[in-house]
């Protein structure tokens, strides 16, 4: 019976550990020769930012909800280009400023308030200023929206700068399975030896 339970733990294991993961679209999910998990994209601010709102997107197109990130950043601070691409646009919509970046494959970022410091055309390179935050709409003067865009559809940007693999859980050795259950029966041989306490 314990070789066909040590079987089945290695069948589960095996499948848990092989098993493809489910990428991001157009961002491949790199890993270092260490092993350890590297993003496709660089954040867009520098250190990384602490998140003041996360992706809300609404259940249908026409309804409200929250289509990228909120990330904290004080006016002025330098917007990074988080991969390369070519700009696409670059100039006030309604009360703020908003800058967008085309990355190939039918991913755009855009991000807003920012006033940028590339015209409409210019190649950009993952890594290099791109523009700074400025004021205006729901992040004035105190963070930077961050929207991204797949074919069309707004996709959560933390998707291309965290690893959001899922977790994967290994089975607990067969001699650590062994010793909890000897602790296990020695704990009830202890609670067998003290005394009941009599009713009432």
């Amino acid at each position: 019976m314990a070789i066909k339970h040590g079987v089945l733990a290695a069948l589960v294991w095996a499948a848990a550990v092989l098993a493809p993961v489910p990428a991001v679209p157009h961002a491949p999910l790199p890993v270092t020769a260490t092993g350890g998990y590297s993003p496709p994209w660089a954040w867009p601010l520098d250190p990384v930012p602490a998140l003041l709102r996360g992706f809300d997107p609404p259940a249908q197109r026409w309804l409200a909800g929250h289509r990228g990130v909120d990330l904290a950043a004080a006016e002025g601070t330098e917007v990074l280009a988080p991969a390369d691409g070519r700009v696409v646009f670059a100039r006030r919509v309604v009360d703020r400023p908003v800058l967008t970046v085309d990355h190939g494959g039918g991913l755009l970022t855009s991000f807003e308030p920012v006033d940028p410091s590339v015209a409409v055309g210019a190649e950009v390179r993952k890594g290099t200023v791109v523009g700074t935050v400025r004021s205006g709409a729901h992040c004035s003067g105190r963070c930077l929206h961050w929207g991204v865009r797949w074919g069309g559809r707004y996709v959560n940007p933390l998707n291309y700068v965290t690893d959001r693999r899922p977790s994967v859980l290994l089975p607990v050795p067969p001699e650590r399975t062994a010793a909890g259950r000897d602790a296990g029966a020695h704990r009830g041989r202890r609670a067998a030896d003290r005394p009941v306490r009599p009713a009432g």
